[in-house]
């Protein structure tokens, strides 16, 4: 049988792990620590809502819908949209400073800025779909990085790219209401 002393001398470290898990698995929020205050940081997203369209022999893969997002260091931020070949009136506003420090620190957190440009081949059969290309300069750094829809390819896009795709559609959703 076993002693109740070496139980209680073999929970301490699981304990003591449990509590040092326990605050980083429900931490929702991206530490502001790599922010810094002299960084320098353009992002330009674009989203494009592609469909291929058939003529017998050719195929043309045309766009219905183009959202580009522009967001200045000093978080002017511009959004524009085309649809059906016919430009909006651009939407001119000024992000607030914990939108734009957030945005930086999960740039800079993620290491986003390293990720590879690789390409995402579109499955032949993928007839409407969006693409997105994030374009950001930090720092005099730049990475650009184009991506369709999960469903439009076979390759698996990262979550990092998805995540700071969804923080800058929340944006745009702000700005389009």
């Amino acid at each position: 049988m076993v002693k109740p002393i070496v139980l209680a001398i073999g929970a301490i470290p699981v304990i003591i792990a449990i509590l040092i898990v326990i605050p980083l698995i429900t931490k929702f929020d991206i530490p502001y620590s790599a922010v810094h205050p002299n960084d320098i940081i353009e992002i330009e997203y674009t989203k494009h809502q592609l469909k291929k369209i058939s003529f017998c022999v050719t195929e043309i893969v045309g766009s219905q819908k183009t959202e580009i997002l522009i967001i200045k260091n000093n978080g002017e931020t511009k959004y524009m949209v085309t649809e059906n070949g016919y430009p909006k009136p651009d939407i001119i506003i000024h992000l607030d400073d914990q939108k734009l420090r957030k945005l930086k620190a999960l740039i800079k957190e993620t290491g986003f800025i390293a990720i590879p440009s690789e390409s995402f081949p579109i499955r032949d059969n993928a007839t409407d779909y969006q693409k997105s290309n994030i374009k950001i300069i930090i720092n005099g750094r730049v990475n650009q990085i184009y991506w369709p829809e999960q469903n439009a390819t076979d390759k698996f896009i990262p979550p990092i790219i998805s995540m700071v795709g969804s923080e800058l559609d929340k944006i745009e959703e702000q700005i389009s209401e």
